[in-house]
Order: C-alpha cells, then sequence, then structure tokens
C-alpha cells in the first residue's frame, strides 16, 4: 500500500485485495487517459480517476503488443491552485522506473528542491524538443502529508514591510553566492553564524518553536520528502466522495514558498486556523506547465 493513500481518503485500506480493486477500477474507468510514445516505440499511458476535489489516483503503464494495458505502478496525487515558483527545473528519470523528479534550486528556501513530477506523460512528448535542458517554466507545487499538528504562530518581532525587505535582499545574496561572488557568500556565512549565535542564547530559556517561524528540511531516505514548519494562509475542507473521509486542504507559506498540502482530517491534531502553523512531513509534488515556458 502506498504511504500516502491516506491522505487522500482511503484511510482504512488495508488488504492488498481491496487496493488491487481500487486499481482495477481506475483502469477500467479513468476520468482522464493520457498516452504517449517514448524513442523506444514504447506506448506509456497514464489513467487517472478523481476521487474528490484535485484528489485522486494514477496508475501509469504501457500497452503491450496486443494492445493491453500493462500497469506498471500507481500513485495518489493531490493538485495544487497556484503557481509556487519560476525557478529553472531539471527534470531527472527514477532508475527503477518510468517516473521523474523535478529539481530546482529556489532561492526562497535556500536548499535544492526536488519534486515528484505528476504530468509525466507531457515531459515525455516535449522531451524530443526540450532535450535535456533545464526547463523554463512556472511550476504548481502541492504535497500529501500522513500526519500533522497545528501549533499557535509565534510573535513577529518586524513589521511585515522590513520583512519583506530582509527577504529581498537575502534571496539576492542568495542567488549572487550561487553564481560564485565571494563577497555575498561571505556576507551570508557571517549572518549564519550571527543566527546561531542568537539561537544558541535564546534557546537557553525559550522553546525552539517560539524562535523558529517556519522550517523547510529533508526527512528520512526519501529525496521528495520533507519536514515542514509553515504558517497557514487559508484552509478548506473537501471529501472524498468513495470514502466519505473528510480532507482538509492547507495553503502553506514556508519561508515565502506558497504551496497547498491536503491531509486527512483523522491525522490532524488541532484545529486550524488563519495565522496558525503547520507542523509535519510532506511529500512534495509538482506540475511544471511546459504550455507556459518562458523566454529568457
Amino acid at each position: 500500500m502506498h504511504s500516502f493513500l491516506k491522505s487522500i481518503g482511503f484511510r482504512n485500506l488495508k488488504k492488498k485485495q481491496e487496493i488491487n480493486a481500487l486499481i482495477q477500477q481506475v483502469i477500467d474507468h479513468p476520468d482522464r487517459k493520457i498516452i504517449s510514445e517514448d524513442e523506444e516505440g514504447s506506448i506509456h499511458a497514464e489513467l487517472s480517476c478523481d476521487f474528490g476535489e484535485f484528489i485522486g489516483i494514477a496508475v501509469r503503464g504501457e500497452y503491450i503488443d496486443d494492445n493491453r494495458f500493462e500497469p506498471e505502478y500507481y500513485y495518489p496525487y493531490f493538485h495544487g491552485s497556484n503557481i509556487s515558483t519560476y525557478e529553472l527545473v531539471d527534470i531527472e528519470k527514477h532508475a527503477e522506473k518510468e517516473s521523474y523528479a523535478g529539481v530546482c534550486d529556489e532561492i526562497k528556501l535556500g536548499v535544492t528542491l526536488i519534486f515528484y513530477l505528476q504530468n509525466v506523460m507531457d515531459c515525455i512528448n516535449r522531451r524530443r524538443s526540450i532535450g535535456n535542458r533545464k526547463i523554463n517554466a512556472p511550476t504548481v507545487l502541492s504535497a500529501l502529508s500522513e500526519f500533522g499538528k497545528i501549533i499557535l504562530p509565534i510573535k513577529k518581532e518586524k513589521p511585515e514591510a522590513g520583512n519583506n525587505s530582509y527577504t529581498v535582499e537575502r534571496n539576492n545574496l542568495i542567488a549572487a553566492a550561487r553564481d560564485g561572488d565571494e563577497e555575498a557568500i561571505e556576507s551570508l556565512t557571517l549572518e549564519d553564524i550571527d543566527i546561531y549565535s542568537m539561537i544558541s542564547r535564546r534557546i537557553q530559556n525559550e522553546d525552539i518553536m517560539s524562535i523558529v517561524n517556519t522550517s523547510f528540511m529533508p526527512y528520512g531516505i526519501e529525496s521528495d520528502q520533507y519536514s515542514i514548519l509553515a504558517e497557514i494562509l487559508d484552509y478548506h475542507t473537501i471529501e472524498n466522495h468513495y470514502t466519505k473521509e473528510e480532507l482538509v486542504v492547507l495553503t502553506l507559506d514556508c519561508n515565502k514558498l506558497i504551496f497547498d498540502v491536503c491531509i486527512n482530517r483523522e491525522n490532524l491534531l488541532g484545529e486550524p486556523a488563519i495565522g496558525r502553523r503547520f507542523k509535519g512531513v510532506i511529500w512534495m509534488q509538482g506540475r511544471v506547465e511546459f504550455d507556459s515556458m518562458l523566454q529568457r
């Protein structure tokens, strides 16, 4: 069973027979079917079925000689609602199957962001024209969470205008450092030392959650899973119309990176509210808008 099936409302699905029956339902009655032919002539297909607003299950596989669909793997998906980043994206194929990861150096996070690519068929169709170069197109990020909790916000010492100015200045320094600017690298190093010193001093009398407003860190051995602490900008509930389970969709701000997270209401501890924070582990997904490829 896929670990994040419960995130889209299949919390009580445990037996292999039940999962196989659900996958067969997607194959027999898909809402969408996308077919693509790769350079070797293999016919790949993705069959997907929605089980609620923006949520569903996709099955990917190949059509073999007698026009029979042979499923290779499946995954639960959640489609985000807003563009999250305009950074250049590398598309890398996973070694063991016909799935892909998107990789971009997101300045707002200061780390390399890796996400599971949702629109693989679009990528295969475009591969011949774009080759292996970085893709200059906006990306819609979204995430699924197995478990999370709501925690209170912290009192912000600086006004919002000051925070925005600081963020822009820091992003410019990170961009310059990424291009090899030694002065920018030195400035960032000194700033990190000051921050470490401040945290070391405050941590003696305060909880870490009252010092750190947001965080974004790789989690475990999966490259596209992260442990996050983010501010809630908006939220609403949706329903899995197959199981009738209630899901919560949170629009989050994690260091100015905006994306949506879907979580099962039974696996969310606390009551969400705008201004409060979400803490949990997420599986990051993304959709690269190839039709909106930018010209630079």
